[in-house]
């Protein structure tokens, strides 16, 4: 259940885009939203306090504009790395989905900048809302979920479905990638599928809920990405383990940081906003 939400980048249009359609869901809007605001400690005093004053001035104007209920907002300045900061706030307010802006670099060149977003996605612990600069937001009435044998996407499913249960008209993608089939599948021959037609099932309790089922070809993040954009998907949720390294959780994994994994090439090619599902493993 998503009962905190935590919008890191306040004052930036696709973010904020983002969580205004996320509001616009019955099952979202339960939660609490929290605005953080972080500022570099390395300013003057003065630079300080104009920039403190500055937040607050951004942070008061996302609330208004994002017609956000005042007794469920909460507003957060702090100081020093923003880096650090937003995974240090994440894990203090038990963050149940945290929204961050994403330019979509690729592997090294996300190092190279010092990427905030490839660095969170890095150590934070917590499931993560990615939306990229050049994305176009749409409310929230088709998403889909990449389904596999793993709990994670089982997980998926289960938030796919409270989000898409109270929506009019709402649609289900389903997607599996089986490097073995020959040809991609859609529709009834793709819901044959043993995992997808067992998806289907869980999701036909909900008469509300058109369900698509697509069989995918080839390398994953390739395929997922090319058949959710086909579904014009307004959202992908996917399974993402807990990325930080066992040995030194505050130290960044340069293996990983240079984007070998099906959630790196997913969150850098996707054309929607990507929610990565954080699970242990």
């Amino acid at each position: 259940m998503i009962e905190k939400i935590l919008l890191a980048d306040a004052g930036r249009g696709p973010s904020e885009k983002m969580l205004k359609a996320l509001m616009k869901v019955p099952y979202m809007q339960r939660a609490n939203v929290t605005l953080l605001n972080v500022i570099p400690n390395k300013s003057s005093e003065t630079e300080m306090t104009e920039n403190r004053a500055t937040g607050q001035a951004v942070m008061e104007k996302a609330i208004a504009s994002l017609d956000l209920d005042p007794n469920k907002t909460n507003m957060i300045i702090r100081e020093g790395d923003p880096k650090g900061v937003v995974c240090e706030v994440a894990e203090e307010l038990q963050t149940d989905l945290l929204i961050m802006g994403s330019r979509g670099l690729k592997r090294l060149e996300s190092i190279l900048s010092n990427s905030v977003s490839q660095y969170v996605f890095q150590l934070s612990s917590r499931p993560m809302l990615l939306v990229k600069d050049d994305i176009y937001i749409r409310d929230i009435e088709r998403i889909t979920v990449a389904m596999d044998k793993s709990d994670a996407s089982k997980q998926c499913l289960e938030m796919a479905i409270a989000m898409l249960r109270d929506i009019p008209n709402s649609t289900l993608n389903l997607i599996r990638v089986d490097p073995k089939a020959k040809t991609e599948l859609v529709g009834r021959e793709a819901a044959q599928d043993p995992i997808l037609a067992e998806a289907s099932k869980q999701a036909e309790r909900y008469g509300n809920i058109s369900i698509r089922c697509f069989v995918g070809t080839g390398k994953a993040g390739k395929a997922i990405c090319r058949l959710a954009d086909s579904a014009k998907t307004d959202l992908l949720i996917l399974g993402s383990p807990d990325r930080r390294p066992s040995i030194a959780k505050n130290m960044p994994d340069l293996d990983r940081l240079l984007g070998n994994s099906l959630s790196d090439y997913v969150r850098v090619n996707a054309t929607f906003p990507v929610l990565l599902a954080r699970t242990l493993g």
